[in-house]
């Protein structure tokens, strides 16, 4: 079968954006400015990390976002000792007594060292002298998670003790985040976690975009990727993310319900529950089984499934199997659009192979539109063999497959216009590659298929013995079954994340 697109995927056989049906006129053009998901041109990148504009002093720097030497040295503590308590000694009690002005904005770094080519590690350097070896974190030694669990722990039992710089400290903090999409939805998976205990408020993110795609720091305004000049652009970038303003960032829950007996690799992004939670409100056109097994996982971009979610797959394990020949993101790029035209994306030698026909095949879509409690089919196009669900603005490094698409035409298809924080997925389709390639750089359009606030993917193999999907960039390969349907539901986080613009 056949899929979507990764954080690495259509980036490759594309250069712009979609203007999509209805497309794009003086009308849309003007609504453009409303769409933080800017083309990333090299000049993007360099305004985009701050290279113009005032000179940022580091002292005064160091003065706003810098912690409190005892509570840094604390939270780090207790993240190393992974208890709460051992983070606490009587040195820091005394401290605590004593009277702390708590900065503007104190701020931690999570950065993906591994990250921005050679210069991760120099990244990282560059941050510890800006603001103290305790406020960053390397992801590779501390994981998002533990700095939720232990570090912000930390400073609440201070505040809970009655120390005011430390209440004040948790109120205010801000977290910045140094790596590419996946590393930022990491993170922003784990601080939602605060939701369900209740821990407010929750920490805004910042981006430091180091990357391939980059979509989430393209959508919110802090560039397609670092600049060369990087070093002078890391103080810039602190200053944004201490005075930028916050916002807010929908998230989708993704359940799998499948027969049982399957087996699947998982991608990251999925994790095994014994608990399904298949949305019972109308009768199931397939059957399941009496046994199934269920996955569930948290997306932030899109969800898609189709042939570029086959490609996407193919080269990830290519990427994986010889790490050498992919040393950047522009070496990504060039492996991934020679890949890609291997597997019947662009060229389809035989129409009759059940392998190479459209998605309606096996595929059925169920949604729910906005304030609305009751399921309806949407049809599949005939000619479709990707389909995406997609949340932000930028998708495929800064492509725009949805358009901004003319009021009339919203108005005629049902539609709204298109926003991260909106509560609605939009889902469009692409009948092959060369299509893909014609709706990126906005030749021609997308096939828009609905907007939904909810949607039920149902497929049943038949002669397919497997499907590609992938969510975030995340790719995997799908097992199908002849007798019995497998469904994909996807529904909004309750919550939505706080993120911080960088314009």
């Amino acid at each position: 079968m056949e899929s979507s697109s990764s954080t690495t995927t259509t980036t490759t056989t594309t250069t712009s954006l979609a203007s999509g049906e209805g497309g794009s006129t003086s009308e849309s053009s003007s609504r453009t400015s409303n769409t933080t998901a800017a083309r990333s041109s090299m000049i993007d990148s360099l305004r985009g990390c701050g290279l113009s504009g005032i000179r940022i002093d580091k002292e005064d720097l160091r003065r706003r976002i810098l912690i409190p030497k005892y509570l840094r040295l604390a939270m780090r503590r207790a993240i190393n000792s992974k208890d709460i308590s051992s983070g606490v000694d009587s040195a820091d009690l005394v401290a605590a007594e004593e009277v702390h002005l708590p900065p503007e904005s104190p701020m931690v770094v999570f950065i993906n060292s591994r990250s921005g080519g050679r210069h991760g590690p120099d990244l990282m350097l560059r941050l510890q002298q800006l603001m103290g070896e305790e406020q960053v974190f390397d992801l590779s030694d501390v994981k998002p998670n533990e700095f939720v669990q232990y570090g912000l722990a930390c400073l609440e039992q201070f505040a809970s003790e009655g120390d005011p710089c430390a209440k004040e400290v948790r109120d205010k903090i801000r977290v910045v985040v140094a790596g590419g999409d996946g590393s930022v939805g990491w993170v922003l998976g784990c601080l939602g976690e605060l939701h369900k205990e209740s821990r407010t408020p929750i920490p805004p993110v910042a981006i430091i975009p180091l990357g391939t795609g980059n979509d989430l720091s393209r959508s919110f305004g802090w560039g397609g990727s670092f600049p060369f000049a990087w070093k002078s652009a890391v103080k810039r970038s602190l200053h944004k993310a201490s005075t930028g303003t916050v916002c807010r960032l929908d998230s989708w829950h993704v359940s799998i319900t499948m027969p049982a007996g399957e087996v699947m690799e998982l991608p990251h992004s999925l994790k095994s529950t014994g608990e399904c939670t298949l949305d019972q409100g109308f009768l199931l056109a397939g059957r399941l089984p009496e046994k199934v097994t269920c996955y569930d996982g948290v997306f932030y971009n899109y969800f898609s499934i189709g042939m570029d979610a086959q490609v996407a797959y193919g080269f990830h394990n290519l990427r994986n199997e010889k790490p050498y020949l992919a040393q950047g993101p522009i070496a990504n790029k060039l492996i991934y659009s020679g890949y890609s035209c291997t597997q019947g994306w662009f060229f389809t030698p035989c129409a009759s192979d059940p392998s190479l026909r459209g998605l309606n095949n096996i595929l059925r879509i169920h949604i729910k539109k906005v304030n609305c409690s009751e399921w309806e089919q949407v049809r599949v196009p005939s000619n479709v063999r990707s389909i995406v669900a997609l949340n932000l603005h930028s998708y495929a490094s800064g492509r725009q497959p949805w358009g901004n698409l003319r009021p009339e035409y919203l108005e005629k298809r049902g539609f709204v216009e298109a926003n991260a924080d909106d509560g609605l997925l939009e889902i469009f389709g692409l009948k092959h590659g060369w299509h893909a390639s014609f709706v990126m750089v906005e030749l021609i359009s997308a096939k828009h298929i609905a907007q939904a606030a909810a949607i039920r993917f149902e497929v049943r193999g038949g002669e397919w013995k497997q499907s590609y999907m992938q969510t975030d960039g995340e790719p995997w390969k799908q097992p199908l079954d002849k007798e019995y349907s497998t469904f994909v539901e996807i529904k909004r986080v309750p919550f939505q994340s706080q993120m911080i613009r960088g314009e």
